[in-house]
């Protein structure tokens, strides 16, 4: 039988790709652990960095990436969205972060809820914590630890194309499938899996 979940979550929100490409130069520094705030700064930044941007390679079908150095050690991708593709539902465990559309539409579908860090293996969700949001050009949004969500482009003409930073650097990324209200943990990957 699936476990309930109905607590309200922290704020949320974010996507790292799948196997890395190429790092590029550092866009800031510090040696301290960055708040919530600088990885939205950080973010906001970057995606005005119209040159970084116009640099990234953009696929007609799969997502492409481009690992960046962000603020105080913390892990950052610029990522191109073909028209239609997405993320899938996922947490980043234990790293929050925060993310900014530069070009084109996102939209973001997330759960108002604090899930279990472990001991789980399928949820049944109470009703109310679907929240949904649409990240166009310039909107950003922070998110804290095992915020749950899916990233979309439902353009079916358009690339977009978004920064993202957590920290601590990702230690894992959960995946998961959803049917209804039944949230099932379906695939767990460490950063050796993008490697």
């Amino acid at each position: 039988m699936p476990q309930r979940v109905s607590t309200p979550a922290p704020s949320s929100a974010s996507v790292p790709p799948s196997p890395p490409l190429p790092a590029v130069a550092g866009r800031s520094g510090g040696s301290s652990a960055p708040t919530a705030a600088d990885l939205l700064d950080f973010v906001r930044r970057t995606a005005a960095d119209t040159e970084l941007i116009d640099s990234l390679p953009l696929a007609p079908e799969g997502r492409t990436w481009m690992r960046l150095d962000g603020p105080g050690g913390s892990e950052a991708w610029l990522i191109g969205w073909p028209p239609g593709t997405g993320t899938g539902w996922h947490d980043h465990a234990e790293s929050y972060g925060a993310f900014t559309t530069a070009r084109g539409t996102l939209k973001e579908n997330s759960l108002a809820v604090r899930l279990p860090a472990s001991g789980w293996k399928t949820l049944e969700l109470a009703d109310g914590v679907d929240r949904e949001r649409r990240l166009t050009a310039g909107r950003a949004r922070a998110f804290g630890q095992h915020h749950v969500h899916e990233v979309l482009n439902e353009s079916r003409e358009t690339h977009a194309v978004s920064v993202h930073a957590y920290y601590p650097p990702l230690p894992l990324l959960r995946r998961f499938s959803r049917s209804g209200a039944v949230l099932r943990l379906e695939q767990v990957e460490r950063p050796e899996d993008w490697q």
